[in-house]
């Protein structure tokens, strides 16, 4: 211990979830399912973009970064919290809170720049469709995705390493289920004024510059569609974009909530809430709303049960024509 009860911290204490203790195990289960949904949804939709040749475009190729993306968002902070759930051990070590940090940051970041390309990718194909295979070529779809990752590390390893450098905390309690930035720079009594400019100014090159991507990109494509005089085009362009409106809808609606118009009192329940959403909520239903709204996802799912059922068969068939002729 140190002056004026300051302290270096070799642990936190994550006060998790803000529900009543005799309901924890209800809660873990709800949860528990919802991560494996989560997990297999995304799996899912990785496997089927990889074994169906129709689905190797740049939408899908977008697509099955983003199940990646966010199967790992979720594995950043949910299993930890179902641990502290099922065995009521609410402390995270030091080295553990700043790896959450770093990933949690990585991984948002990555679904930001993920979201934003396949925006651009639908403005592409709606209208300039004729010089969609030129400009989606798979070159550009690689530096996209590179860029994505390569900005994303930075901006987790910057925010980690000002954070690493804090040294003093009052106190090691986080009122949060996971490690969050905003919340543990509350309990630090060291000067946090560089990290807060630093939040600010990336938060706008990694948050609000993507988010002003996707609005142009679907102000041009409303405007496209608006001057397309048949109806069915119309639908036509509308499907597809409806799964990634629906999914930008989810996320940045989720953000928006959380720091745009944040908790007025100190429970910070509500963050706590918008949290759960963005992590946990979001990622599981990303691949019911590609699967359910996607004609492609569900026939690439039809044919691969088809062939699974047909080489079964096969296999059984030429099995009963061996047995029968011994």
């Amino acid at each position: 211990m140190m002056k004026n009860n300051q302290s270096s911290t070799s642990e936190f204490i994550l006060l998790g979830l803000p529900i009543h203790p005799e309901d924890q195990g209800m809660y873990s289960a709800l949860f528990l399912v919802m991560y494996l949904t989560t997990v297999l949804g995304n799996l899912l939709i990785i496997l089927l973009i990889r074994l169906d040749s129709h689905l190797h475009t740049p939408m899908y190729f977008f697509l099955s970064h983003l199940a990646f993306t966010d199967i790992s968002f979720s594995s950043v902070t949910v299993p930890k919290m179902l641990m502290n759930m099922l065995t009521h051990s609410q402390s995270i070590s030091y080295a553990g809170c700043v790896s959450q940090v770093y990933f949690f940051l990585l991984f948002g970041c990555v679904d930001n720049f993920l979201l934003t390309s396949m925006a651009y990718d639908r403005y592409v194909a709606i209208c300039h469709p004729l010089h969609y295979t030129t400009m989606m070529r798979q070159s550009l779809c690689v530096l996209l995705v590179i860029v994505s990752w390569v900005f994303s590390s930075t901006n987790g390893l910057v925010h980690t390493l000002l954070f690493a450098h804090l040294s003093l905390f009052r106190d090691n309690t986080v009122h949060h289920f996971f490690c969050d930035l905003s919340a543990l720079l509350k309990l630090s009594s060291s000067d946090t004024t560089i990290n807060e400019l630093v939040i600010l100014t990336l938060a706008v090159i990694v948050i609000t510059v993507p988010f002003i991507c996707i609005l142009i990109s679907y102000g041009h494509i409303g405007a496209t569609i608006l001057r397309t005089p048949s109806i069915k085009g119309i639908c036509k362009a509308l499907s597809t974009c409806g799964s990634h409106l629906c999914v930008v809808s989810l996320y940045y609606g989720a953000i928006i909530g959380l720091y745009f118009f944040p908790s007025s009192n100190n429970t910070n329940d509500k963050d706590i809430i918008v949290a759960v959403m963005y992590t946990v909520v979001t990622p599981m239903l990303n691949p019911f709303i590609y699967s359910l709204r996607n004609q492609d996802m569900k026939g690439a799912l039809r044919n691969i049960l088809r062939r699974r059922v047909c080489s079964r068969l096969q296999a059984w068939s030429s099995f009963f024509l061996y047995f029968r002729a011994s």
